[in-house]
């Protein structure tokens, strides 16, 4: 029985999401909404202070020609650019829109977090660098996956 015990307790305490310190835990959720806000807004600065230079954001697309799929890819300097211009008119996202995070996984160094916005998916690596919590890596999709054609 004391055995099941600490087996139970291990296996619980794997699963267990938390940031090394509280502290952590919001700055990674705010980076992460950084990144959606700037968008939101439009504001370079609070995207280019969320991502870490050599940031990349990916996703899967079909050509419409060749019928074959293909890995779209943004780097840093792309995002920044697209937070500043995007949504300039105020018209890309609903007056409320959504922005959902996700934390799930977090050690000393690296977070993979979900962002659930109105029309896609983000999936995020973050990394705790020089004590800042920075965007690294960006998978994403929208809702409609037949946007992707």
């Amino acid at each position: 029985m004391k055995k099941y015990l600490i087996f139970i307790t291990i296996l619980f305490c794997s699963f267990k999401i938390q940031a090394q310190t509280a502290q952590d835990t919001l700055d990674i959720k705010r980076v992460a909404l950084a990144y959606i806000e700037a968008q939101h807004t439009p504001n370079p600065k609070l995207m280019e202070g969320a991502l870490h230079p050599r940031m990349v954001k990916r996703s899967v697309f079909r050509s419409k020609g060749a019928k074959k799929d293909y890995v779209s890819e943004f780097f840093a300097e792309n995002m920044v650019i697209l937070a500043e211009t995007y949504n300039v008119k105020g018209d890309k996202f609903p007056k409320n829109p959504r922005k959902e995070v996700r934390l799930l996984d977090v050690s000393a160094k690296t977070a993979s977090v979900k962002l659930l916005a109105d029309e896609w998916i983000d999936y995020m690596h973050i990394v705790k660098i020089n004590g800042e919590w920075k965007i690294i890596n960006v998978l994403w999709q929208y809702n409609d996956v037949s946007q992707h054609e």
